[in-house]
């Protein structure tokens, strides 16, 4: 990506919005939800476009332009997204240029990409954008025709009068357009009449990727821009002592080694703030590798940090939290999570009298399941480019929420909000490592203190020591049967570190009548993060491993078994909070043990497991058939089922599913992030082993339930029953239990046996 020669602030956005021409942008708002006003009445323009998001344009040779308005890391959304304008619009896709827009938090608000909200939390408001622009479009015809818009016709970007033989482009009547005042409550499409949307198109920007157009932070290029480096200290909960930089100084261009703090003593951080390590040593100089060698050099002391008070501000006001200074290991964290099991915890949930029929019970099946630390890794080392001078700020680089770390920045920096200005940039992965905003932040506050432009760059060693991880998980289940194998009560205690993953109101919840849910958490100066799917990712692991487990000790089918519940769930469903719909979670069910074709005896060739899990609104099931192969497991063919509601993009749906079955088999049996004394074990992909291309599946055959329901999620949902699914296969395989993560690693597999294996 080449650097901007003119950067649009939001103050010469007003200046320019009026007509001329020929040129139509239409303003909407695409987060109501969040509170961004709406804007009406007549829009214009004047002078040279420039990228702003969430506008539609259209030249006087109808050229349309839609301008994406969310942050892309491979999820497709700068296809997807101005698909669903398109539609309303009523244009031929192939004629449609889309760009990425900056950020513009006083226009759009906070735009993200995360929590599979991209789609859906877009799916109105840019329908009501597109269906905007074509009756503005309409009613400048019927004026320079002087006939009744509602005798007016559009298709693929021309306007038609049939009783006069009239006809012309969008472009013809953009002019125009712009002076009528933009229309509210416009009828949208039937979804049966859409003819983009549901319809396969290809990304919009394959042909850059694939010819390595700059596109992605890493590619970011400014005028005398420097790199920069930091060197962190070597575990949590250390800090700087002292350091020497005399060598590295002395290495060829090297430009300065500085310290500077991250955030201030009594800094207030929101939600998304996080700091892994605040006292930063940042090495500067002119080429990449140059900096790489020159922090070699430099000679550090580091002691332990003690415990850090942190003040984080939120809905709920400001909250005082005192992070541990503990050097903490992964041996260690093991005991404290069996020793807080055994404490009380808090209660989630509770329906019937679940410690009765315990009591009473003629049978008690319990398992504890564990996983471990995961690190993202994603493939575009994290980078972002910064200059800062007193009176403003660019930032141009891969971010999830730019909205989010702004007003952090803002308070950083001391600028107010219309002095910085945010580029987003093509992301090389995200799933939540990228929503958090400290290497942002620490970009802006290198570049300020260099007084120059900088890229801020993490090697992959930076990266996967750096935190922000997955959290580390436990949980026990336990279920009452009867003396006829009468499931009668179910129970779940969970904790992590630093978070436990319950989610106390989604199925088997609403389905038992004696139901009991609990959760405890342990501090812990380990950073972590959302990834993807957080605490879905181990809560849908464990539940459905458990779920197997417990169909096999009452003789049921594990797919009949479920089915059993969630009949029960739709038809007398236990308590009033319950998150799911049960009849779409059969729904995957049914089909994907149809797509498989579950107990068919062609089949049987193959090791079967299956699991479902809803979350993020929508339902996933897979099965998965594993076979031997070379004596190791492997995962020979998976077959998905989703309910997603209405598929935007059908082939870019296809994929995503895919690359969550790919991450979630590789994760499975593979993903572990240890510590000792508080560093990483695992410091790069020689040691954090990662699914290889030879173990990915042959055969991935993805379905998805047909229906008219508005889109919700799908970046994550199909991830988290990945687990299960390949638990269960592996099971039927190696006929043993596995119950902790990962599967395959021998280390995570001691002490797996009968002693976290109770059946009374």
């Amino acid at each position: 990506m080449e650097p901007s020669k003119s950067i649009q602030n939001r103050r010469s956005f007003l200046k320019s919005s009026f007509l001329a021409g020929g040129g139509l942008m239409i303003s909407f708002s695409v987060l109501p939800e969040l509170g961004i006003a709406e804007k009406t009445g007549t829009l214009n323009l004047a002078g040279e476009w420039n990228e702003i998001t969430g506008y539609i344009k259209i030249t006087s040779d109808n050229i349309i332009k839609i301008i994406n308005p969310n942050p892309e890391f491979g999820q497709n959304v700068m296809t997807s997204l101005p698909m669903i304008i398109a539609e309303e619009l009523d244009v031929d896709w192939q004629k449609v240029v889309v760009e990425m827009g900056p950020h513009d938090s006083i226009k759009l608000g906070p735009q993200f990409s995360g929590g599979s909200s991209s789609v859906r939390m877009y799916w109105k408001p840019l329908r009501e954008a597109g269906a905007a622009a074509r009756q503005m479009l309409m009613q400048a015809a019927a004026e320079t025709w002087m006939v009744p818009v509602e005798e007016l016709t559009t298709k693929a970007g021309m306007i038609i009068h049939t009783k006069s033989m009239k006809s012309g482009t969008y472009g013809e009547f953009a002019s125009k357009a712009a002076t009528i005042p933009i229309p509210k409550g416009i009828k949208l499409k039937d979804v049966k009449a859409f003819n983009i949307v549901g319809k396969s198109k290809k990304n919009v920007e394959v042909e850059k990727i694939l010819t390595g157009k700059p596109l992605f932070g890493m590619d970011y290029a400014h005028e005398g821009m420097m790199i920069a480096m930091i060197e962190h200290p070597p575990g949590f909960g250390m800090k700087l002592k002292s350091f020497d930089a005399s060598q590295a100084l002395k290495m060829p261009g090297i430009k300065e080694v500085f310290t500077l703090k991250l955030y201030e003593d009594g800094f207030e951080q929101s939600g998304f703030d996080t700091r892994s390590f605040n006292d930063l040593l940042v090495v500067v100089g002119k080429t990449t590798w140059e900096v790489m060698n020159a922090r070699k050099k430099l000679v550090t002391e580091w002691e332990p940090a003690g415990d850090i008070k942190d003040i984080i501000g939120g809905r709920g006001g400001k909250k005082e939290v005192v992070v541990p200074g503990e050097l903490e290991s992964t041996t260690k964290q093991l005991e404290k999570l069996q020793a807080y099991a055994s404490k009380p915890a808090e209660l989630l949930r509770k329906d019937g009298d679940p410690e009765t029929a315990f009591k009473n019970a003629a049978q008690i099946i319990e398992r504890t399941y564990n996983a471990p630390f995961l690190a993202h890794n994603c493939m575009e080392p994290i980078n972002f480019f910064a200059h800062v001078t007193d009176e403003k700020a660019l930032l141009a680089g891969p971010l999830q929420g730019p909205g989010w770390s702004e007003p952090t920045l803002a308070k950083l920096l001391k600028l107010p909000a219309d002095k910085i200005e945010i580029q987003m940039t093509r992301m090389g992965g995200g799933f939540g490592r990228r929503a958090y905003g400290h290497y942002l932040y620490e970009a802006a506050l290198i570049s300020k203190k260099a007084k120059a432009p900088i890229k801020l760059i993490y090697t992959r060693e930076d990266d996967m020591t750096y935190g922000i991880y997955r959290p580390m998980y436990t949980a026990t289940y336990r279920a009452a049967l009867d003396a006829n194998k009468n499931l009668i009560a179910f129970a779940v205690k969970g904790g992590g570190i630093p978070e436990h993953a319950i989610h106390a109101n989604r199925f088997p919840a609403g389905a038992i009548d004696n139901y009991l849910a609990e959760g405890w958490q342990i501090p812990s100066n380990i950073t972590i993060g959302a990834f993807r799917a957080p605490r879905s990712n181990f809560n849908a692991a464990a539940e459905q491993s458990f779920l197997d487990e417990l169909a096999e000790v009452m003789g049921k089918d594990p797919i009949d078994f479920r089915l059993e519940l969630l009949k029960r769930a739709k038809e007398n469903p236990v308590g009033k909070n319950n998150e799911y719909d049960a009849d779409r979670y059969a729904g995957v069910l049914k089909l994907v043990k149809e797509k498989s074709g579950w107990g068919k005896a062609d089949n049987k060739k193959y090791h079967r497991g299956v699991a479902a899990y809803f979350c993020h609104a929508s339902y996933a099931a897979h099965v998965v058939d594993m076979v031997l192969r070379n004596g190791k497991p492997y995962v020979e063919r998976v077959f998905s089922a989703m309910d997603c509601g209405i598929v935007v993009n059908p082939d870019a749906a296809t994929n995503m599913v895919e690359g969550a079955v790919i991450d979630g088999i590789g994760n499975s049996f593979y993903g572990k992030l240890s510590h000792k004394d508080g560093k990483a074990e695992q410091t790069n992909f020689h040691s954090y082993r990662i699914i290889r291309h030879s173990e990915v599946p042959k055969k991935i055959e993805v379905h998805f339930v047909k229906n008219e329901i508005d889109p919700t999620g799908l970046g994550e949902p199909p991830f988290p029953p990945v687990f299960g699914a390949v638990a269960n296969a592996l099971y039927k395989t190696t006929n043993k239990r596995h119950y902790n993560q990962p599967f395959l690693d021998p280390s995570t597999q001691q002490n797996t046996g009968e002693n976290r294996k109770k059946t009374f």
